[in-house]
């Protein structure tokens, strides 16, 4: 049976943000995201993070590129990683990565990290190794195609984020089999590699390791835009680094997500919306949630 998402079953799960809290209150996220051409989806997952109540956001990204995107990230901090000569995570990198990881409190893990064989080698590796709760976005997923069997080794949460057809990647499978049954196929996968499963998408569906399935009731068609995944990311992200579970994070993220793209959609209509609108309409969506 697949259990509605509503506002009734998530305002328990959000904490409380207490008057003497300080930014380590509410967790230090690290974002490895971007490449050379894909720096916006470095970005967007940041500035989500940010808008998800997290005390701290810092991004880790190739080298060569630290100059081009920390000035567009007023609130974040960068760190950078050795590059590949076309400006991608190099496997190099791996060790210093784990290290920021370890004081962190969560990791967002692919958006716009491009599928070189060095940067796939790289996210193979951080996946094993990361000690804290991670969300594997975009790239991320593409660099475990038939490589999956490290995620129930894990002894942090994991959270996979695909759309269909990373989903379909991750199966062996087609796109077209899994939209014919999503709330199963998110499931299945859920269960066998011990994650849970975010599948994106009209209605999106959350699955639990446990058998537990979530379907989404927010969001639109004008949602449909490039970076919209990147923002979801970032936000997971940054509830996991407020030691949120990680089913009560996802639950959270994807109504918030999709709550603050409908307020976007009524404001300037779906044919014209960018994933930054759905940013910009976080507050009135947790204003919302917030509400009795």
């Amino acid at each position: 049976m697949t259990v509605p998402i509503t506002p009734e079953l998530l305002r328990p799960l959000l904490p409380q943000r207490p008057a003497d809290a300080h930014k380590g209150t509410f967790g230090h996220v690290l974002v490895i995201a971007g490449s050379r051409g894909f720096l916006g989806a470095a970005r967007l997952c940041c500035e989500a993070a940010g808008r998800s109540g997290a005390g701290l956001v810092t991004l880790a990204l190739p080298e060569t590129l630290c100059d081009a995107v920390a000035p567009l990230l007023l609130e974040s901090m960068c760190v950078t990683l050795p590059a590949t000569s076309t400006a991608t995570l190099d496997e190099s990198g791996l060790h210093a990565a784990l290290g920021f990881a370890q004081t962190r409190d969560a990791v967002v893990l692919g958006p716009g990290l491009s599928q070189h064989a060095s940067t796939q080698r790289f996210v193979r590796g951080f996946v094993e190794g990361c000690p804290v709760p991670l969300v594997i976005d975009a790239d991320g997923l593409n660099a475990l195609r038939n490589r999956t069997e490290a995620l129930p080794r894990r002894t942090a949460p994991t959270i996979l984020t695909p759309h269909p057809g990373e989903m379909a990647r991750l199966l062996n499978t087609t796109t077209a089999k899994v939209q014919q049954d999503r709330a199963g196929t998110a499931a299945e996968l859920a269960k066998a590699r011990r994650c849970v499963v975010v599948l994106k998408g009209q209605h999106t569906v959350v699955a639990s390791p446990e058998g537990a399935i979530y379907g989404n009731p927010t969001g639109n068609p004008g949602m449909a835009t490039g970076g919209t995944g990147d923002v979801l990311a970032g936000l997971v992200g940054g509830l996991l680094a407020q030691r949120i579970p990680a089913l009560d994070a996802a639950l959270i993220a994807v109504y918030v997500h999709g709550f603050a793209g409908d307020l976007a959609a009524r404001e300037m209509t779906g044919r014209a919306m960018l994933a930054r609108d759905v940013i910009r309409h976080f507050p009135g969506a947790w204003r919302a949630l917030d509400q009795d």
